[in-house]
Order: C-alpha cells, then structure tokens, then sequence
C-alpha cells in the first residue's frame, strides 16, 4: 500500500493544475442521511407511475414477474456495488472505482457516459412535473416547468447536505404515503387472486386478454431492471457520510431492498385490484384510471400532486449526485487548468461542491428545452455499460488486489458479477433487435464511449494530467499497474 500512496502523490505533485490541495467535502451526513437522498433519487413513486406501465404494456399481469426477475438482477448488482464502493467510497462513484481497479482508459470511458448521461436524465426526469401538475393546472408548458424546477432544485443543491437530506427525507414521506394508498386500494378490494396472478398472467391482445409468453415476461424485465435503478448512487455521498467504508455498502442494500417492496407492492395491488385488465392494459393512463376508478377523480388528483412532488424530489437527489461527479472530475483535473480548479471548488459555509452544483444545475435547466425522446435515447443503453463495467471491476478488484481492503465483501463471489453480466448481455441483444430506438441508442453510446477514449488519448495520457484522488484521510488509490 506504501507504494500505491507513493506514486499517485508523485503523480499529484508533479501536475501543477492538481486540485488535491483543495478542502474536502464536509462530513455531514449519517447513513441514514444517504439513504433518504439515494432514494429520493430513485423515486420508487415515479418508476411506479411512469416506468411500470411500459412494462405492464408489454408483459400484461405478467409484469409481477418482470420485476421479480429484475430485483434478483438488482440484488446482483447491489452486491457488486456494496463491495466496489466499501473499497473506494469517493465522490466520483462509478468512474473513479472502474479507474482505480480495471484502469484509467476505462475509468475516462465511463466517465465520459457519465457527464452526458447524467445532465440528460436531470432533463428527463424534470420534464415529467409537468405532465402531474397538468391535473391543478391544463396546458402548462412542460419545458418552462421543467427548467424552473430544475433551476430552484440547483439553488437548494448548494446549500448544506444535511439540509438536503432533510428536505428530501419529507418529499420522500409524502411519496411512500401515495404508495401506500395505491397499495391499500388493490389490497382491499381485488377483483381476482394472487394464485392467478401468479400462475395465470395475461396480456392485450387484439382487445381482450390472452396467455402472456414467457419471451415477453423476460423481455419486459429488461424495463423493469432500470425502474429499480439508483441504489448504488449512495457512493457519490462516500466523502460526505461518517463511517462510509461500511456505511455506504449499508445504504446500497437498504436502498435496493426498500425500493423493491415500494414499487413491487403497489404494481401487484394494481394488478390484483383492477377491475378490468382490458381496460387497464388499453389505458395510456394506467396508474390514473385505477386510482381514479377504485376512489374517484379527487384521491386522483391528490395522488397525482404527490407524484409531481416525488419528481421534485428526484431532480433535487439527482442534482445533489451529479454535482459531486462533476466536482469529482474538477479534483482529479480531467479538464483545463481553471476549469478544474473552478470545479473542484468547495463553499466556505456550506461545505458543498457549489460551482460544480451551479454547472450541473445551469447545463441540465438547458436541457429541459431539447426534445425528449432525444433525451431517452441518449441516456437509453449507457447505464447497461456502467453496469457491466462495475461487474468486470468486481471481478478483476478481486484478481489484483485493488479491493481487497473493502470492509464489505459479497456472498457467493463470483457469481453475482457473472449472472448480472449475462443478464446484461441478454439486455443488449434486446436492444439491438429494436432498430427505432433500442439499436440508435446503442450506437450513440458507442459513440460517446470512443470520443471520451479519444480525448483520454490525445489530451490526458501523454502529459499523465488524469490524477485519481480521493479524501485524504482514506486509501482511494489504485497499484501502479491499473493506474496505467
């Protein structure tokens, strides 16, 4: 380890643009601080509301299962996560871990899916608040709300994270307690058993509803997969949670857990309480016309208030996550001089990444104004490269030691990484058989793939200006060898 140490801090030393002398993040948050704000970027009401829908259109009752499957991949990846960011619990997350253990080249890679993706998903997210407040407020300009609400959640972002924490720790309440409605709703009054709907799912075809093929459940799974998405971002928080060796690996596995029961709970109730399946499965509202039918258009209307505060709440996570990558970036100088040293800025007060909070904040209030389905497409498949790198950095951490001091070790290694990697695969192949947007995704992401390798290449590599870097106070460097 002495030598790890040795060359990262030659390394800092000679780079006169290093960014390592700037004051640390401020510890101030507990695990449990971590987790309200992970989950609030994971917004289990919004996956329930907008994302589960899609996967009921393609899978009918099926989709229980669907999301069965994708929480066993997600139990995978939890696992894989939990031990990669108990070894490296740094502000930089996924990047700065496939860096420290499967090298710089992939690390810049995947850094460079990251700062696209994760302004565009700000973008998308935000645009969703329009479509509930619509139901207080027709024809309000989607984009305008959009923006405003991505603009005021950049403003809260700097301030102090415990505030935040807080503030996310109340939308979150309001969010679970609209869960918890819907829930009651299917419960109370179904309209057919668990039995069948476990043994006898169907989907719509041609107006009415026929036995759903186990191709289709498995293949709606792929969708189900990116609902429970988010749990791992407890890293980007690993500078600022006491304890984070271990805390954040806690604040992984909480957060996959509790975000499994709260939206897996609500789409069975659903899908039990529906009056008709025909009538659900044809709705382009589908969330919208069981609550409106099972207790009337005002519960629908409070609900939908609700949703459009958990949307909220997930800008304001997301801000909160993305702006500590971006600062990330600045500290490790993957940009010019003043640029990273602007990025890697902390407040004197509040202890936060605040230019990197008013960047990430400014780009993504932009975004609100460029068309959606772009948005979809560009961010669609980059997730699918982060995981599978995440895995093969499980894999290779165990191999050459970079991970061996994680105080968190998963069960039965190293089958997650391998089972999570073959459902990623199959994933992939899904996408490549959509030729409308699936397949125009993937070569997008390709894309963004070569052109960071290309800027690691020809700007970064030769003048050796990449640096990882982490808190001082902890061991976040990699051996010589995966720093090449």
């Amino acid at each position: 380890m002495t030598s790890q140490r040795t060359t990262t801090e030659e390394a800092a030393m000679s780079d006169p643009s290093s960014s390592s002398s700037s004051p640390p993040l401020r510890r101030g948050l507990k695990v449990l601080g971590t987790l309200l704000i992970t989950l609030s970027a994971i917004t289990p009401a919004s996956s329930v509301f907008i994302i589960a829908p899609g996967v009921v259109g393609q899978a009918g009752s099926g989709a229980f299962w669907s999301f069965v499957m994708a929480a066993v991949v997600g139990i995978f990846m939890a696992f894989v996560y939990a031990e990669l960011a108990s070894a490296y619990p740094v502000s930089g997350g996924e990047y700065a871990i496939v860096g420290r253990t499967l090298g710089k080249l992939p690390g810049f890679v995947i850094l460079g899916l990251l700062v696209v993706t994760q302004l565009l998903i700000i973008a998308v997210i935000a645009l969703g608040v329009g479509t509930y407040l619509a139901v207080l407020f027709p024809g309000v300009p989607g984009p305008v709300v959009a923006a405003v609400t991505t603009a005021a959640a950049t403003v809260l972002a700097v301030f102090d994270i415990k505030l935040n924490a807080w503030i996310t720790g109340v939308f979150l309440a309001i969010e679970m307690i609209a869960l918890i409605v819907v829930s009651a709703l299917g419960f109370f009054d179904p309209a057919r058993s668990l039995g069948e709907l476990l043994t006898s799912p169907v989907a719509a075809v041609d107006g009415g509803v026929a036995p759903v093929s186990v191709g289709l459940i498995v293949g709606a799974a792929a969708v189900a997969i990116f609902a429970y998405n988010g749990y791992g971002s407890a890293v980007y928080f690993g500078e600022e949670t006491t304890d984070a060796h271990r805390g954040i690996a806690r604040a992984i596995l909480w957060a996959l857990a509790i975000t499994v029961v709260a939206e897996l709970v609500p789409i069975t109730a659903v899908l039990l309480g529906a009056p008709s399946l025909e009538e659900l499965f044809a709705s382009d509202n589908m969330m919208g016309l069981f609550v409106s039918t099972q207790a009337g258009e005002t519960v629908n209307t409070v609900i939908s208030l609700a949703i459009a505060l958990a949307i909220i709440n997930a800008v304001l996570a997301i801000i909160l996550i993305s702006s500590r990558m971006v600062f990330s970036t600045g500290r490790d100088t993957a940009w010019p001089g003043a640029v990273s040293r602007a990025l890697a800025a902390i407040h004197p007060r509040t202890g936060t990444p605040w230019i990197a909070t008013l960047v990430t904040g400014g780009f993504a209030t932009i975004l609100c104004f460029a068309d959606e389905k772009l948005l979809l497409v560009v961010t669609g498949t980059s997730l699918i490269v982060v995981y599978a790198a995440l895995c093969l950095a499980a894999i290779n951490g165990r191999r050459n030691g970079t991970t061996a001091h994680a105080a968190y070790r998963m069960p039965w290694f190293p089958l997650a990484p391998v089972l999570a990697l073959a459902a990623l695969a199959y994933v992939i192949w899904q996408n490549a058989m959509d030729p409308e947007a699936g397949r125009t995704s993937l070569l997008i992401t390709v894309g963004v793939c070569a052109v960071a390798a290309l800027y690691y290449a020809l700007v970064l590599r030769g003048r050796d200006k990449w640096v990882l870097r982490g808190p001082e106070e902890e061991d976040t460097t990699a051996p010589e060898t995966a720093a090449r």
